[in-house]
């Protein structure tokens, strides 16, 4: 969540560097900082809280240069102080530093013992050290920080310069996000291009492992063994940045089709290519997550369809008992707390009326954690721990984006969680190659759109439909009906495939669409015995099948095949094409998709 900005300029660059930190804030942060080239020498500025309080110390005693680095920093190792901020040094060298350097510890004994001292809790100021210590090798700030990046496990974006390299600012990416934006006799780096929209249009995006080196009169770009590389540059407007429906005809389906982006935002900075990174849930997380018994959840809409999924996870692959409620329910009734458990709140908004009270009335807990995609709102201020989802401004009423980043976030804690219940090493690896599938399949199915908007013409007539899952896609049924329910106003139910038989099947006929989702798991055929249940009664099959599960195309059934994907993502990749159902429907019916009746998009009262 951390934010980074760098300018080199023929100008002052302290404005320019404010500025960009401000239009980060979105991003969360808790201190913020600058250090500019300032006749010779490196002027620092840091402050704790908002950017405002640094640019308050910049007026007071201001500092003028052209070349500089700035941040806006989330804790993960130290507490929130000035000491921690960012940029942080090492004689001549300045830096800042996105993401989570796992090795931290192991290189901050190899530097002491060369002589080097550390003044704050952080793994930034390891990176400092090291990069000054190849820098008196090779002479090369580009050379000193290709070394040094060698030696890192983890994530990073960084950005460095040096008094001794007066014009250059040098950056590297290796699972965080860092773009170069290109002006004129100017250039910049920032981790968001929304940081740089007051400078430039033109934006490089750097790809994973590459390294830029940006003066005022040149951009140069590296591989990461070295090697001089082109990387294209892109001219944004202003409708791609803004909170513009675009080229899209709802916000709704432009939410739907930014999920490929925010799923990897999401993950950014907080996997490794085998691991989570479990700081990235704040300094206090490894004590509490080493405390962790069993887990409750509290959420609301779309946000407990998440919670219900996450449950799946922790019992299968944690071990860990995990309870999920409606917040509105649980905060009237009277409740049994287990030893050790950890309050987990998940809302799109932080701002939820009832998740907000559950966590206020909450005792007995050993500590809370949120999980919310808006840095600054009520829960993420009142919780103990808290993870931002990194979906951006959801303008839709009907969830999307957000409910999948939800679950991208919960997979994570469980991850972090689990290493300590018995998730072997191998197991983590598994998952979190998974995750970093995602992307790709989610483009993949979001390629069906025609597909699924010709399948949509059968429910345009129908009054009431109903989806069903099976384990841990039940919720997911249960999250694609009330989608249809919510912007259609389509009557829709789900259930579990396996309750047909306790009341549900009487409502099968002609005339009752039955959505299916089916991913070749191990109770496949146990859904295909379900599903013949349907088809015997007369009922009409819009199926949603893994290209592997043996489904195929009759009188009475409508297939979509889908990707063959990882078991631990096909909760997430099964969303997408409900959700495209759900809005191609309600296009068809004419209904406001963006804004239903009746509904609110944060909900603030009871």
């Amino acid at each position: 969540m951390c934010g980074i900005v760098g300018a080199a300029a023929q100008r002052n660059v302290t404005k320019i560097l404010v500025e960009g930190l401000k239009r980060l804030e979105y991003r969360g942060y808790d201190s913020a900082g600058i250090a500019v080239l300032s006749n010779g020498e490196l002027a620092l500025r840091k402050a704790l809280g908002k950017v405002a309080e640094l640019e308050a110390k910049c007026i007071a005693n201001p500092v003028k240069g052209q070349l500089g680095i700035a941040h806006t920093r989330w804790a993960t190792h130290g507490k929130p102080s000035e000491t921690n901020a960012h940029p942080h040094y090492s004689d001549h060298i300045a830096v800042v530093h996105n993401g989570i350097i796992e090795n931290h510890a192991a290189l901050r004994a190899d530097l002491k013992s060369k002589g080097y001292e550390f003044y704050s809790e952080t793994d930034t100021e390891v990176v400092a050290h090291l990069i000054h210590s190849l820098y008196e090798l090779t002479g090369s700030l580009r050379e000193a920080l290709r070394q040094a990046v060698d030696a890192f496990d983890g994530a990073y974006a960084l950005g460095v310069m040096s008094t001794r390299q007066p014009d250059t600012i040098v950056c590297a990416r290796s699972g965080s996000p860092l773009v170069v934006g290109v002006g004129i006799d100017e250039n910049f780096i920032a981790s968001d291009q929304l940081a740089l929209r007051q400078v430039t249009d033109r934006f490089i995006f750097l790809e994973e492992g590459d390294f830029a080196e940006i003066t005022t009169s040149a951009v140069s770009i590296f591989t990461v063994d070295g090697t001089p590389v082109e990387r294209d540059i892109q001219q944004l407007t202003d409708a791609e940045e803004s909170a513009d429906k675009g080229e899209y005809r709802h916000y709704m389906l432009k939410e739907i089709h930014e999920q490929t982006k925010v799923l990897n935002n999401t993950l950014q900075g907080r996997v490794s290519k085998t691991a989570v990174l479990e700081e990235a849930f704040g300094t206090e997380a490894k004590a509490i997550f080493d405390q962790v018994e069993s887990v409750q959840i509290l959420a609301c809409g779309t946000s407990y369809h998440a919670g219900m999924i996450a449950k799946y996870w922790f019992e299968d692959w944690a071990g860990i008992p995990c309870a999920v409620e409606v917040a509105s329910e649980f905060r009237y009734r009277k409740t049994v707390v287990r030893p050790n458990t950890l309050f987990v709140s998940v809302s799109q908004s932080g701002e939820t009326a009832d998740t907000l009270a559950a966590l206020r009335d909450s005792s007995g807990y050993l500590a809370s954690l949120t999980i919310c995609n808006v840095a600054n709102s009520s829960l993420v201020r009142e919780s103990d721990l808290c993870l931002m989802t990194l979906a951006g401004p959801e303008i839709g009423v009907a969830s999307t984006k957000a409910f999948t980043t939800q679950l991208v976030a919960l997979q994570l804690l469980v991850i972090a969680l689990g290493r300590r219940h018995g998730l072997s090493s191998d197991k983590e690896a598994e998952l979190v190659t998974g995750l970093h599938q995602l992307p790709d399949l989610c483009a993949a199915v979001l390629g069906l759109d025609e597909d699924i908007q010709t399948m949509s013409e059968a429910f345009s007539e129908k009054n009431h439909s109903l989806f069903l899952g099976r384990g841990v896609q039940y919720p997911v049924a249960l999250e694609g009906a009330l989608k249809l329910k919510e912007i259609s106003y389509i009557h829709a139910e789900a259930y579990p495939a396996g309750e047909l038989k306790h009341g549900p099947l009487a409502l099968v006929d002609s005339d009752m669409p039955v959505v299916a989702v089916a991913p070749n798991d191990e109770l496949l055929e146990k859904l295909k015995s379900n599903l013949e249940e349907v088809q015997a009664r007369g009922g009409k099959l819009f199926v949603f099948a893994d290209q592997r599960s043996g489904f195929e195309n009759d009188d009475s059934t409508t297939l979509l095949n889908l990707p063959h994907v990882p078991l631990n993502i096909a909760p997430i990749i099964y969303t997408l094409p409900l959700q495209l159902l759900s809005y191609h429907v309600a296009v068809l019916k004419g209904t406001d998709v963006d804004q239903p009746r009746n509904l609110a998009k944060s909900v603030t009262v009871e």
